[in-house]
C-alpha cells in the first residue's frame, strides 16, 4: 500500500497481530498443494478470489503486518522504509495478470480485495467483477449519479471527502469524494453486497496474501461453506480462518499462482501501461493582424489544473527553417507562448518528453503541426483500438514511448484551440512462471468513467474497524 495511506488513516491503538512469524512449506508439499487447488480450480464451476496487500508486495508495495510491515514497524517505533518506486508507478504482479486470465478465461468469477492500490484494474480486471471493499486510493466517486473517475495520481485524502473536482457527467456537476474507507467508515454497500452474493455462489473462494484480520471483510469467505464450497488461503502466516480452510498453503502467492498457470496451460500476458495528456493549442491574432500569439499546453485528461504525475521535463524544439527559440519546461504546469510572423511557413512543434521514475523510458517524442493558414478538423478515433495497436507494438518492440492521437477537438469561437488527447506507452512489464522482466514501473491509466452494475442485497452498512 501507499506509506502516505497509513500516515492518512485515523489514529487507533489497536491494529491486530502485527509481525507474525512467516511460514514457508517444504519445496516437495508446496507443489502437491499447488498441484491439489489446480484440480480444485479446474472443477470448479464458481471461482471467486479474495485478495490483500500480500499479492502486491512484488510490486514494491509493503504489506502491514509482515515482519516489515507498515504497522509492524510502527508499532516498535521504527521508521518507515523507503518506496522502492512512487506509488502511482507500481505494476501489476505475477498474480495480479493471471487472475487476468482466469477471469477471460472464464474460470474465474468475482475479485474481492481489501487493497487500496488500484492494481486490480489497472491490470484489466472489469470493473463489474470487481469489490474493493476498502476502496481506491486512485478513484474518485460521484455521491449523486454513482459515476467513478479512474486517475492516474493518488487522490489527496482518505475517509470519503470531498475533493477538488466535480462530475462531469452530463450536468450533474457536483463535487467528487475520495472512495478509501478510514477506521470507522462502513464499507459502502455497492460493494459489499456482490461481494457477499459471489461468496454464498462460490464452491471454491481462494484467499491470495491476505491475514484475514479486519471484519467483516475477512467473514466473507466463509459464506462460501454454507453451501458447500471450499475455501483455500494462500499466506506467509497463519490466519485466524486457517481452521475453516479445506487447504492453507505457505508459500509466496505469485509462486503458487504461476505454478497454477503453467499446469492450467494459461499464459500470462505483459502488461503494458498507457498514459493520457492532452495538448491544448491555442492562437490568437496581434492586433495589427501581422502576428500570430499562440500558446502550447500540456495537461491532465481527468483535470487541467491536476498535475502530470509521469512527466518530468518536456523540451521543445522546431522542424524547418524557424530561427524561434528552443524551451525547456521543468515545471507544471506545461506552458509554452510565443509570437510568430503570420505568414510564416507551416512548421512542426517537436516535444520531447521526458518521463518521470518509475516508467520504463526516458522520453517520448511528440510531433505538433502548426499552419496558421489552415483549418484543422475535429476527429475521434475507437480509443479501443487505439491502445490495443499501442500494446501491440510495444509488446512487440519491447519498447516504451510510442505514442498515438486519441481525438481531437477544434474550436472557432473565440480564439482557435485545438485540443488533442493523446496515449503514450509508458511501461511493458513481462511474465512468466521463472522471472518478471521489466522495463520500468506501472498500466491502464486512463479516465474511464465507470459505472456499477446494481448487483446482491440491500442491507446496513457495515463497518471496517473491527479487528481479531
Amino acid at each position: 500500500m501507499s506509506l502516505g495511506y497509513a500516515e492518512k488513516l485515523s489514529y487507533i491503538e489497536d491494529v491486530g497481530n502485527v509481525g507474525m512469524t512467516e511460514i514457508f512449506d517444504p519445496p516437495r508439499i508446496l507443489q502437491e498443494k499447488i498441484e491439489r487447488l489446480t484440480m480444485m480450480i479446474r472443477k470448479s464451476k464458481h471461482l471467486v478470489v479474495f485478495t490483500g496487500a500480500g499479492i502486491s508486495t512484488s510490486c514494491g508495495i509493503p504489506d502491514f503486518r509482515g515482519p516489515t510491515g507498515i504497522w509492524t514497524l510502527q508499532k516498535g517505533g521504527n521508521s518507515l522504509p523507503e518506496a522502492s518506486l512512487p506509488f502511482h508507478r507500481a505494476m501489476p504482479s505475477m498474480t495480479h495478470m493471471a487472475l487476468v486470465e482466469l477471469e477471460r478465461a472464464g474460470i474465474l468469477k468475482f475479485v474481492i480485495s481489501q487493497n487500496i492500490d488500484g492494481l486490480h484494474l489497472r491490470s484489466g480486471i472489469p470493473r463489474e467483477k470487481l469489490s474493493e471493499l476498502h476502496g481506491n486510493s486512485f478513484m474518485e466517486r460521484c455521491s449523486s449519479c454513482g459515476v467513478e473517475y479512474f486517475r492516474d495520481f493518488e487522490v489527496e485524502s482518505v475517509g470519503l471527502k470531498e475533493t477538488s473536482r466535480r462530475c462531469s457527467n452530463g450536468d450533474c456537476d457536483v463535487k467528487l469524494k475520495d472512495t478509501v474507507l478510514d477506521w470507522e467508515d462502513a464499507l459502502p454497500p455497492e460493494e459489499m453486497n456482490p461481494a457477499e452474493v459471489h461468496c454464498e455462489k462460490a464452491d471454491v473462494v481462494l484467499c491470495l496474501g491476505t491475514s484475514l484480520q479486519i471484519t467483516p471483510a475477512c467473514n466473507l469467505p466463509l459464506k462460501c461453506l454454507r453451501g458447500g464450497g471450499k475455501v483455500v488461503i494462500v499466506n506467509l502466516q497463519k490466519t485466524p480462518k486457517d481452521k475453516k480452510a479445506s487447504m492453507v498453503i505457505h508459500g509466496f502467492v505469485d509462486k503458487v499462482i504461476g505454478g497454477i498457470m503453467e499446469l492450467l496451460n494459461l499464459r500470462i500476458h505483459p502488461f503494458v501501461r498507457i498514459d493520457l495528456l492532452q495538448t491544448i493549442y491555442t492562437q490568437a491574432l496581434s492586433l495589427d493582424e501581422r502576428y500570430v500569439n499562440w500558446t502550447l499546453r500540456l495537461a491532465s485528461v481527468h483535470d487541467k489544473k491536476a498535475m502530470l504525475p509521469f512527466i518530468k521535463s518536456v523540451e521543445v524544439s522546431f522542424s524547418g527553417n524557424h530561427t524561434m527559440k528552443e524551451a525547456v519546461l521543468d515545471k507544471h504546469p506545461f506552458n509554452l507562448k510565443r509570437r510568430t510572423v503570420l505568414t510564416a511557413e507551416p512548421f512542426d512543434v517537436v516535444l520531447k518528453v521526458h518521463l518521470s521514475e518509475g516508467c520504463g523510458c526516458a522520453y517520448s517524442l511528440i510531433k505538433i503541426p502548426i499552419d496558421f493558414r489552415a483549418s484543422a478538423e475535429s476527429m475521434k478515433r475507437d480509443r479501443d483500438h487505439v491502445l490495443r495497436k499501442l500494446k501491440g507494438k510495444a509488446v512487440k518492440g519491447s519498447c516504451c514511448g510510442q505514442n498515438s492521437v486519441i481525438e481531437r477537438s477544434v474550436i472557432v469561437v473565440g480564439p482557435k484551440s485545438e485540443i488533442t488527447v493523446r496515449a503514450i506507452v509508458t511501461n511493458i512489464r513481462w511474465y512468466d512462471d521463472k522471472m518478471v522482466k521489466t522495463l520500468g514501473a506501472g498500466s491502464f491509466g486512463n479516465n474511464c468513467s465507470l459505472k456499477r452494475r446494481k448487483q446482491g442485497k440491500n442491507e446496513n452498512a457495515q463497518i471496517r474497524h473491527k479487528i481479531r
